[in-house]
């Protein structure tokens, strides 16, 4: 027995039929799967674009996509001609424009031409996101700009991407919120990450935060606006969340409400108007209103990209 993966549509149309050992979203109309032990490309077709070659790939983003072959790594274009030649010991998706690149222990940005654009002198970098990346210093975290210029100074234990103008960072064995400029948005005051009471990033004007293992949400400001009685809680999105009480999962809206009531199995956020649940053992897909619109069937299913979604069945 072994599991196969295709793709369905929104009405539950399977278009591309089971067949890749592994599989992906689409990113840029491709989607990355594995075949035979190595990784290529398909379309929304499931024709091969990129044939399976190489050792790992992630998805494309910018139009290109990282990919490692022989120990190495470059970039190529969706055609698979190689943009940047394999040269780095690994490197990450573009986003904003760069990407980050290790060079024996260090890291630095590339941009698509493959020219070094901030010094490869980092322990650790992350991609941009708004503006910043996160960077590790000395075993502290910061943040750098696009020019390579410390904006935030390595100071804090650990930290994340920015996301809506904050991000959670931990300092002293607490957790809050810091802008773009270093200041506190919301001081430190959730215990660490490792700690009883944890703290995620903004996400549509709300923050999961947990304590004695019961999760509810902040805003910006700080103040709870859902208490937290939730068993497990995800990030809102498309103007819902997927949370678990009594070992069924529902959704709320910002309120707090119960929009769909708890009654799956296991619940994934919205995505493209759906969430992939979990019913007696199989996975389907609803809608808002918590209409099953595609009944469950499948052995396993991912979020709706573009238009289409990963599912899995075990042969």
């Amino acid at each position: 027995m072994g599991e196969k993966y295709g793709y369905i549509d929104k009405t539950g149309k399977c278009v591309i039929g089971p067949q890749f050992e592994k599989a992906e979203n689409f990113s840029e109309g491709l989607v990355r799967v594995w075949e035979g032990g190595k990784w290529g490309y398909v379309d929304k077709m499931g024709k091969w674009v990129i044939k399976p070659q190489f050792d790992w790939t992630l998805e494309f983003s910018e139009g290109v996509a990282a990919v490692w072959i022989g120990g190495k790594c470059g970039y190529i274009d969706k055609t698979g001609k190689w943009v940047i030649k394999p040269q780095f010991d690994t490197a990450w998706r573009f986003s904003e424009g760069l990407a980050p690149v290790k060079i024996g222990d260090k890291w630095g940005f590339i941009d698509k031409t493959g020219k070094v654009v901030i010094e490869l002198r980092f322990e650790r970098v992350w991609e941009f996101s708004e503006g910043l990346a996160l960077i590790v210093k000395g075993e502290k975290k910061g943040y750098i700009d696009k020019t390579g210029k410390m904006v935030i100074e390595p100071q804090f234990k650990d930290a994340g991407d920015f996301s809506e103008g904050l991000v959670v960072v931990e300092i002293g064995g607490k957790c809050g919120y810091i802008d773009k400029t270093g200041k506190w948005a919301i001081g430190p005051q959730f215990e660490g990450f490792d700690d009883d009471y944890v703290a995620w990033n903004f996400s549509e004007g709300l923050a999961r935060v947990e304590r004695v293992e019961k999760c509810g949400y902040i805003d910006k400001t700080g103040k709870i606006v859902i208490e937290p009685q939730f068993d497990r809680a995800e990030d809102f999105s498309e103007g819902l969340a997927a949370v678990s009480k009594d070992s069924k999962d529902g959704f709320i809206d910002k309120t707090g409400k119960w929009i769909i009531e708890p009654q799956f199995d296991w619940a994934w956020s919205f995505s493209e108007g759906l969430a992939a649940v979990s019913m007696s053992g199989k996975y389907g897909y609803i809608d808002k209103t918590g209409k099953v619109v595609i009944k469950p069937q499948f052995d396993r299913a991912g979020d709706f990209s573009e238009g289409l979604a990963a599912v899995g069945i075990v042969d």
